[in-house]
Formats: C-alpha cells, sequence, structure tokens
C-alpha cells in the first residue's frame, strides 16, 4: 500500500478522532442558490437530452417495466438488483431494513462507522439513497406516456427533510453522493419543464447539490489515496463532469479542471495495459464501464472529449469483458467482490446480463452496436444520447475462439465452440480481491458448469466472510483448510499469492495451460502450487492437475470443485490413494442472497492430484 497511504490513513483518523473532519465539513451550512428556476430552465447547460421530448427512442410499453415501477411506486423498491424489500410509501431514509438498526441524523458522518455488528450492512441504507431507482421511473414516464414528476421530487424533498447537511450515514461515503447527483441530474432534465419542479423545490435542490458537491471535492483524497478503486473514478468523474451538470455554480470550473485531471490519472492507473481491472472484479470493472459511458457521452456532448488514453483503456475494458462473455445470456464468470452494484438501470435486463452496458460503451467507441440483431440491450445507449454513427475511433469487437490471454490482470481463456474456460493466474499488482489464484471457471452453453461462489455479503459472519472471500469457494487448491494467503480485517489480504510462470501450448488435440504460483506463504515460504489443464479439442472435457511443492510433511492438500450442476459435471479422481467427498457449499449469485450448491473436496497426503472433467 505504501508509505502515502499509510501516512494519509494516519493522518485521516487523527483528524476524526479531533473533530478536524467535523469542523471541515459543518453541518446546518447557510443557503446556497444560485440563480431563479426560469433561468435554470432556459440554460440549463448541455446535458444527456434537454427533457423528456428530447430522448431518441421508440416506446416500449412493456408489462415487465410497468411491473417493476409499480411495485415502486408502492415502495417496494429492489435492493442490489436482486432482494425485493418494502419499505413502505414514508421510508425514513435511515433505517437499514436488513437489521432494523436506525441512524441518527443529527450526529456528524465522521462520526458514523460504515462496519458496526449492531448497525448490519450499511450499504441496505445507502441503497434507495443512491436513487438508481429512479430510472426505472423515467423509463416508465417515457414509454408509458406518464407523468410522475410530483411523486420523483417528492422523493428528493423527502431524503433533504431526513438528510442535514453532512449529517448521518448518506454523507459517509462519497461515490454514494455522487451517484446520488448523477440520478438527480437525470431526473432534473427529464422533468425540466414540469410544472412540479416549483422555485422552493429549486431552491432546496440548488442548495443540496452544492452542498453534497464541496463534499466531494474536498474530500477527495480520501478514495484517491486511501481507497483508490472504482470510488476513485465515480467521485472524480463527478467533479469533472460537474461544470456540465451545475454550470451554474461558480467553483465547479476549478472542481471540473481538477476532475479532470485526476479522473484521467485514476483510469490509467486502474485499468491495466490488457484492459484488465485492478480490482480483479467482474462488476466492478462494468461499474467502470458504466461511469465511462456517462463521463464519454457528455464530455462529447459538450465538444470537450477526454485524453485518446481514456478511450484506449474503455476500449480495451470493452474487450476484456467480451471475451469472457456468454453471449446468448450476457452473463460473465462471477468473479472477485460483487456487490451488486448496477448504478444506471436502463433496461429490463436481468443484473448478471452484460450486454446493455457493454454495447453502449461500444457503440460510442465504434459507432457499431456489440450484438447481433435486437435486443433488450439496445435501450440503454438512447438514454447517453449514443447512435450508430460512421466516424468512429475504434473498430468493432468480436469474440476469439482458442486461446485468449490478459497477463496484465491474470486472466487466461479457452474459447472452444460451446465452450470457455477461464482460469486464473495472477501477480497482483494492487490489492487483491479474493483468494482464487488457479481458480478453473467453467461454462457450457449457458450453464456455469464449473463456478466461483460470489461475494454475498461484505458485513456478515466471519465464517461467511471467509468462505465466500477466501480459497475455499473457489475450483483450486487448499492446504489445510487454510487460505491461499491470509486474511487481514476488512478487504485485506496478506502473504499475497503470486504468479510466477504460464506456458500455452497447443497440438491437434488439446489447448494446455500451465501455470505455476507462489502461495500459502503463512505456512512457509517456498511453496509453490502449479496447475495444468489440458482441454480436449470439440469436446466438453478437462484433465487437471495439481501439484504443491514446498509444504511441510504435515500438511494435506484438498482439490476443490464447485457445481450447481451435479448431475452433469462429472468429476474423476484419478489419482490413487485420494478421499473424494462431497459436501454442501455456497453460491451467491447477487449481494445478500446465497442458495445451496454441490462442493466436492478431493483429499490426500501426497502432493499431487489429477481429476477428469466432463460433462455427462
Amino acid at each position: 500500500m505504501g508509505p502515502r497511504y499509510v501516512a494519509y490513513r494516519v493522518r485521516h483518523e487523527l483528524e476524526k478522532k479531533a473533530g478536524v473532519l467535523k469542523r471541515r465539513f459543518p453541518e446546518n451550512q447557510p443557503l446556497k442558490t444560485f440563480v431563479p428556476l426560469v433561468q435554470w430552465r432556459a440554460d440549463a447547460g448541455t446535458f444527456l437530452f434537454s427533457d423528456r421530448k428530447d430522448i431518441r427512442l421508440k416506446k416500449k410499453p412493456t408489462p415487465q417495466l410497468k411491473q417493476k415501477a409499480a411495485a415502486i411506486l408502492e415502495g417496494r423498491l429492489t435492493f442490489f438488483s436482486s432482494l425485493e424489500i418494502d419499505l413502505g410509501k414514508d421510508y425514513d431514509w435511515l433505517t437499514n431494513p436488513d437489521s432494523g438498526f436506525t441512524y441518527d441524523n443529527t450526529r456528524h458522518w465522521s462520526q458514523i462507522s460504515d462496519l458496526s455488528s449492531t448497525a448490519g450492512d450499511i450499504k441496505y441504507v445507502w441503497e434507495k439513497s443512491r436513487f438508481s431507482y429512479l430510472h426505472t421511473i423515467l423509463r416508465y414516464d417515457y414509454h408509458f406516456e406518464q407523468d410522475s414528476a410530483e411523486w420523483v421530487f417528492a422523493e428528493l424533498d423527502s431524503w433533504i427533510r431526513a438528510n442535514p447537511i453532512n449529517c448521518g450515514p448518506n454523507y459517509r461515503c462519497s461515490q454514494e453522493i455522487s451517484l446520488r447527483l448523477f440520478n438527480w441530474s437525470y431526473a432534473l432534465h427529464f422533468y425540466r419543464h414540469s410544472p412540479a419542479l416549483t422555485e422552493d423545490r429549486w431552491r432546496d435542490y440548488q442548495h443540496y447539490i452544492y452542498w453534497q458537491l464541496h463534499h466531494v471535492y474536498h474530500h477527495i483524497d480520501f478514495s484517491r489515496i486511501a481507497v483508490r478503486n472504482n470510488h476513485a473514478i465515480t467521485e472524480t468523474s463527478l467533479l469533472c463532469l460537474s461544470a456540465f451538470l451545475f454550470p451554474y455554480i461558480p467553483q465547479t470550473k476549478q472542481w471540473a479542471k481538477e476532475g479532470r485531471r485526476w479522473l484521467e490519472e485514476e483510469i490509467s492507473y486502474q485499468i491495466y495495459e490488457d484492459g484488465t481491472f485492478l480490482q480483479n472484479s467482474m462488476n466492478y470493472h462494468r461499474v467502470v464501464v458504466q461511469v465511462l459511458t456517462l463521463v464519454l457521452a457528455l464530455t462529447e456532448k459538450n465538444g470537450n472529449p477526454l485524453a485518446g488514453s481514456a478511450y484506449e483503456a474503455a476500449y480495451k475494458s470493452v474487450n476484456f469483458l467480451l471475451q469472457c462473455q456468454q453471449l446468448t445470456t450476457g452473463k460473465l464468470p462471477n468473479l472477485g467482490a460483487n456487490d451488486g452494484a448496477l448504478f444506471f438501470q436502463f433496461t429490463d435486463s436481468d443484473y448478471n446480463d452484460y450486454r446493455p452496458q457493454l454495447n453502449s460503451l461500444h457503440l460510442l467507441l465504434t459507432g457499431e452496436n456489440l450484438y447481433s440483431g435486437t435486443g433488450v440491450w439496445e435501450e440503454d445507449a438512447a438514454w447517453y444520447g449514443i447512435r450508430p454513427q460512421k466516424a468512429t475511433r475504434f473498430a468493432v469487437l468480436n469474440q476469439t475462439q482458442g486461446f485468449v490471454s490478459f497477463p496484465v490482470g491474470g486472466y487466461y481463456l479457452i474459447r472452444d465452440n460451446e465452450s470457455l474456460s477461464l482460469i486464473r493466474c495472477a501477480k497482483f499488482r494492487n490489492r487483491p480481491s479474493h483468494a482464487d489464484n488457479l481458480h478453473l471457471d467453467v461454462w457450457v452453453g449457458e450453464k456455469n458448469l464449473l463456478h466461483d461462489a460470489g461475494s454475498y455479503k461484505y458485513n456478515t459472519s466471519k465464517d461467511l466472510k471467509r468462505y465466500f472471500k477466501g480459497t475455499q469457494s473457489h475450483n483450486t487448491v487448499i492446504v489445510d483448510d487454510l487460505d491461499q494467503m491470509l486474511m487481514g480485517e476488512r478487504f485485506i489480504w496478506y502473504h499475497w499469492s503470486e504468479a510466477e510462470d504460464v506456458k500455452l501450448t497447443e497440438n491437434d488435440e488439446y489447448y494446455t495451460f500451465e501455470g505455476t504460483i507462489r502461495a500459502f506463504g503463512h505456512l512457509a515460504r517456498n511453496v509453490r502450487h502449479t496447475r495444468t489443464v489440458q482441454k480436449k479439442k470439440g469436446a466438453n472435457t478437462w484433465l487437471v492437475t495439481d501439484e504443491v511443492k514446498g509444504l511441510p510433511p504435515q500438511h494435506m492438500i484438498k482439490q476443490l470443485w464447485h457445481t450447481a450442476y451435479p448431475e452433469q459435471a462429472d468429476l474423476r479422481v484419478l489419482t490413487n490413494e485420494a478421499d473424494r467427498t462431497t459436501e454442501t457449499g455456497w453460491r451467491s449469485t447477487h449481494y445478500g442472497t446465497k442458495e445451496a450448491c454441490t462442493q466436492v473436496a478431493v483429499t490426500t497426503e501426497n502432493r499431487h492430484i489429477q481429476t477428469l472433467v466432463q460433462t455427462t
């Protein structure tokens, strides 16, 4: 993490304890207004669309959209893109519906912990305050030619009454503030000329927009130094776009200038040369794709695009995620941390379908849709104002058969007809997410035959946190039920595993991957795990050989496999004197939910295990 990180964290904690943060971000801020409503309506700056009449999209009033909107209007909200919770029509914005704990909105945000066994997972309070659900209401109004403006602005009014400036849990995270302002911007422009947007409301909205922006700008070092992941990209994106989104605020000229520089720095740092992402997470990579789509679309529309390096990184990101994708469902392997985030919900697609987001960015970059034919993914682009065009920067992308390697991020793919094999073999540049080195993910058609378990919850029991983040929930090898790395607090790992060698060979019969990692450094200094995967061409057959060297003699090794299709995943152990057991494991395809799966464990005192994997 480096001395800069350590020095900042120490200073930040001291400032928090000494009350410096409370003085820097005071409560009861004086009212800040800038322009009257009539002036803003006449000159609101250049957004992705001027109002609801400016959206270029064929109306499709589907029953699914109507049902989703009806649930929201009745107070039933879908959390983390999967879990419907009835908050009621008068939700207080402060109560965790999972734990029942209600936060104190008179306490300064710096005095509120985001990790508390009493309060529970703070993400349950943040979820509605992101206002991502408003996109469903905007889409409903557009496609069904309805007007929910009064309801939408009443939601903003309710939030403002419950969340005094810099008080309560909803100021705890600057990324949450940034998302809130992005989503408020969509609503304000969509209903720009609605009678429901009154002068009194506009006065309050300016005040809260200003002080939330002020908060993000003056606390940006936390995400740029202490966190430096998708949070930093989201927050610097807000600052970069602030002069376009809120041109009536004079300070945004300076904030946008600095925000653009910071954002371009973060993109160059966080998106690696091969298009992989420093968080080692498919979903967080999609988060970045959504934010970059918004930034690139809005900066282009204002005639001030980002540097070419940002476009290169965006293009390589789309390529990486496309190569990992199952095309007919849009799904990807459930690798890395996954908190259910989907910031901008512009289609009725399932959360695990990445096609809408990848198609929008691809369309912006190449001028053409990423997927053939028509589908639910197409609407997403219209809400960014992106349309097909001839003049483009990049060539159209396609999936590649055979070996596809992303060595910087540590992903190795074998795409052979209907199957996809993905092997993790990473030398981590940045903090690992899960202890998943040499994990093998196998897809046959639309089925994820051998899967990654996912994340479940960030704030849950110690055993469940260790299971989902740790090696036990991955298709690789553990030693004495211990992880490849030593788990620390929160998102920290010690003794990082590290790829040392990768060999890819191909002949007429097989694709062969051979990778070696240094691992289990908390057990012994020179432990090496080598995995060889031989994929038979034209057949759903994989021969997997694991060898562990450097362990003291008293240790046992265990090869693990996880499947939701036990009747179709045929696992034949070829190693003598190996004990095979079938247990119940866990799988989480959406944040906050889990389901049982089959976990097969092959244990031996030897340092060598060979298993034949095939479909039945």
